[in-house]
């Protein structure tokens, strides 16, 4: 409990020597203190029972119950005030006894008067220690508050900018089914492609707990799919597989990486098997300290430097500018048949996840 301005601090004052309490009542009543006294531990116990101190201060040895069984008492309280504990002993053991049961502070009495003076004082920083932290405690509780707030707010951005993007999505397909001139199905086709890598993102985001990072096998799943279903409109169908291992990581970089895999998808649609269909890979691996990802083949293969086939190349400018954001390298190896490219990165030092991950057919 917090003191207010517009009255006075409020001490029990726990104690069966009527005189010494007496004296701490006038000593700290000249200091703005009410001080209620109390001569023994169930009478101290009535009165927090029965009204709000700001702080209490509690003798050891009292005739009807032992300080630190009252002390245990008070802890056990909704909100306890703060207990400064009084003893005539000059024992450090009982000190240390009563400061692990939660005791603010402790003093000694003496004959000398210093004993007021140093209780007056531990009862002001008792008070002033509960008074900062209830404000620290409500400056987290708001921090909380907002930040539940601002998440909220962002799940709901995301949720809109998702829908809009599979609104735009759907309108692009629907542009797409409605030409026949096989270029502009095929970069129709790209187009609705890069759409979903980026609405799956805010798919995934409005959905999580943790709006930071995605789950990238969750996500690439999500992706292929739609990818799957976008590129076999164009009239070549193949065969999509995935196998990813679960790892989480930050979501600029999830984004990059989904748009990786779309351009390098599309390109594997586009050259892998022209005579006919096949089965294109994508493969997501964690090691100790990178992340692998492959997209391969097993057709007649197309290499990053190879001359675009009716096309403009925008799809590699794409890879090469997600790679540069991402730090990443990739390598294109070319087997017979087959073409595999394989881009590797750091992986992000928050990232999270098993070791290994089930193939997903």
């Amino acid at each position: 409990m917090t003191p207010s301005d517009d009255r006075p601090l409020r001490l029990l004052y726990i104690d069966d020597d009527l005189g010494l309490a007496r004296l701490v009542a006038r000593t700290l009543g000249r200091h703005g203190y009410a001080v209620v006294h109390a001569t023994g531990g169930d009478s101290g116990l009535a009165h927090l029972a029965a009204g709000a101190f700001d702080a209490v201060a509690l003798d050891h040895f009292m005739p009807d119950r032992d300080g630190l069984d009252v002390l245990a008492e008070i802890q056990a309280l909704p909100d306890p005030p703060p207990v400064i504990y009084v003893t005539g002993a000059n024992e450090g053991r009982i000190a240390v006894s009563a400061l692990k049961a939660g005791a603010a502070d402790y003093v000694i009495k003496d004959v000398g008067g210093v004993f007021l003076d140093l209780l007056r004082t531990a009862v002001e920083q008792a008070i002033e220690a509960v008074r900062l932290r209830h404000l620290k405690e409500a400056a987290e509780s708001e921090m909380r508050r907002a930040r539940e707030r601002a998440e909220t707010l962002l799940r709901e951005v995301n949720h809109r900018v998702a829908n809009s993007l599979q609104l735009v999505a759907s309108l692009v397909a629907m542009q797409q089914r409605s030409v026949t001139d096989p270029a502009a199905r095929s970069a129709l086709a790209e187009t609705q492609g890069r759409i979903a890598a980026i609405a799956q993102i805010h798919k995934r985001l409005y959905t999580s707990a943790d709006v930071s990072a995605v789950e990238m096998h969750s996500y690439l799943e999500g992706l292929v799919d739609e990818l799957d279903a976008a590129l076999s409109a164009t009239g070549r169908p193949q065969r999509l597989r995935l196998a990813a291992d679960p790892v989480r990581i930050p979501t600029d970089q999830a984004v990059s990486l989904g748009v990786v895999v779309t351009e390098l998808v599309t390109n594997a649609y586009k050259y892998a098997y022209p005579d006919g269909t096949g089965e294109i890979r994508v493969v997501l691996t964690r090691d100790p300290d990178a992340l692998r990802l492959a997209v391969e083949d097993d057709g007649v293969g197309y290499t990053a430097e190879a001359p675009p086939k009716n096309g403009s190349g925008v799809g590699m400018r794409v890879v090469r500018a997600m790679l540069d954001t991402l730090n990443a390298t990739a390598d294109v190896e070319r087997s017979q048949p087959g073409t595999r490219v394989i881009v590797r990165m750091a992986l992000p030092p928050d990232a999270s996840g098993a070791a290994s991950g089930t193939p997903i057919p």
